[in-house]
């Protein structure tokens, strides 16, 4: 049976870095539209099938990580021998996470268990409190195991030991399986570090911000969530999640407008590409300006092509090559039936001379009214430093007031009227820290050479 999800919102806040990263809730989705889950109870033999046993995998591809075993709160890259399909999104590289949860982003920032995130038990989980406690992980080629093996609450060490694992398989299958749960998630706190049971994925927008040279401000758009029902988590029991087919899988126009699956596949011709706008492409869709030439089930795709490879010029060729479709798509300008090269005509002279006639006019006219103009000239530059100043003035309001009355009017009535909210500093998402991937040996644990 599928888990349906209950929606919720996140409140979200800036981070002081190099890049200023906003976090937003664009949709929060309870039907599954990327992935079907189903959940196996203790007595469900597919439970004991879907729990991968490591003691008996090749001792070769099994890996101990030293640093993460042994420190809290921190994560380490880990290269994949295989493409791993997320979301649509084919990942060669993943983040491991001591605190119970695998970071998908390309960018890597402090607040890792905000979004993008594949999390069979996010918790507030310390591995250095214990000798027993490893991150172990193993990749056989289709398949990469991620378990948490032993680890103990920091701030509720007495509950005992968790083990649970994450298997990421090529075909874009996710299981969660759980070995030892002492106690209903829904009971651990979240005070310190949030608790989550699913997955997530967002994309990344960068804006420069003028008044600051050199930084650039980085926002990131939560664009699908599936929440896993926490009361099901116990011992022996085991999630299974199937991703279902997105617009990405598509690679030419007739097979993206016709395509029958729950989104509305949209082909964009500058890109090559078949989307909804709403994934990790999604800066370069909009961008691209996609929205406004996309072919959908009413556009078919001879047309569309048509109106965009010459939207300017008087004749049109009968069949172009893919090499046309790029140069023109490059073009900023429009193309004039008179190049600037050709040969001036006897219309030419005259336009030329017309235009000399109209310029004589408007000097004259321009000499006879000189006071008026200048008048004009400097009310128009107080008002245009008027509305500056005070557009100035509200925006640092509204920047350091986002809570305010005005902020949230603009925000719900922004052209996308998406539900966003800042994240506030200190409300349950730590700071991670990056390992770099240095071969050590910390307290009788090895860590591999390259993660």
């Amino acid at each position: 049976w599928v888990i349906w999800l209950a929606a919720k919102l996140k409140i979200l806040d800036t981070h002081p870095m190099y890049y200023l990263i906003f976090f937003f809730i664009l949709q929060e989705d309870t039907d599954h539209n990327y992935y079907t889950s189903k959940t196996y109870g203790p007595s469900d033999p597919m439970s004991k099938d879907l729990w991968v046993n490591i003691d008996q995998m090749d001792k070769d591809k099994v890996k101990i990580h030293g640093i993460l075993s042994n420190t809290h709160r921190q994560a380490a890259r880990v290269n994949l021998s295989f493409d791993f399909p997320f979301y649509g999104h084919y990942l060669r590289e993943i983040t491991v996470a001591t605190g119970g949860f695998i970071y998908t982003g390309d960018v890597v920032h402090r607040m890792l268990t905000a979004t993008q995130y594949i999390a069979p038990l996010m918790a507030n989980f310390d591995p250095s409190l214990s000798r027993n406690s490893t991150v172990i992980y193993s990749d056989n080629g289709t398949a990469l195991v991620v378990q948490w093996d032993h680890v103990h609450l920091q701030d509720n060490y007495s509950l005992g030991s968790f083990t649970f694992q994450a298997t990421l398989h090529k075909t874009g299958r996710i299981v969660f399986a759980y070995k030892e749960i002492p106690v209903e998630v829904s009971q651990i706190s979240s005070v310190n570090h949030p608790v989550k049971v699913g997955l997530s994925d967002a994309f990344v927008l960068v804006h420069k911000i003028q008044q600051i040279p050199n930084v650039r401000r980085r926002t990131i758009y939560e664009y699908h969530r599936v929440e896993l029902t926490k009361t099901k988590i116990t011992n022996s029991t085991a999630v299974e999640m199937m991703p279902l087919p997105t617009c990405l899988q598509f690679t030419s126009c007739s097979s993206c407008i016709s395509s029958q699956i729950s989104f509305n596949c949209s082909w964009c011709h500058r890109l090559n590409r078949c989307s909804t706008g709403f994934d990790r492409h999604h800066q370069d869709w909009m961008d691209s300006s996609c929205p406004d030439e996309v072919s959908t089930k009413d556009k078919m795709c001879d047309i569309a092509d048509t109106t965009y490879l010459y939207p300017f010029t008087t004749t049109v060729a009968a069949k172009t090559t893919p090499k046309g479709k790029e140069a023109t798509a490059g073009r900023e300008t429009p193309s004039t039936s008179h190049p600037p090269t050709s040969v001036p005509t006897e219309d030419d002279t005259k336009i030329a001379l017309h235009l000399r006639d109209n310029q004589a006019d408007s000097a004259v006219d321009r000499v006879k009214g000189t006071h008026p103009l200048h008048t004009g000239l400097i009310l128009g530059i107080l008002l245009v430093m008027l509305i500056m100043i005070a557009g100035v003035l509200i925006t640092v309001y509204i920047y350091h007031h986002p809570t305010s009355a005005a902020s949230l009017f603009l925000i719900e009535r922004r052209p996308s009227r998406w539900p966003a909210m800042k994240f506030r500093r200190g409300s349950g998402h730590p700071a991670y820290a990056e390992v770099e991937p240095v071969g050590q040996e910390k307290e009788g644990f090895i860590e591999s050479e390259q993660c």
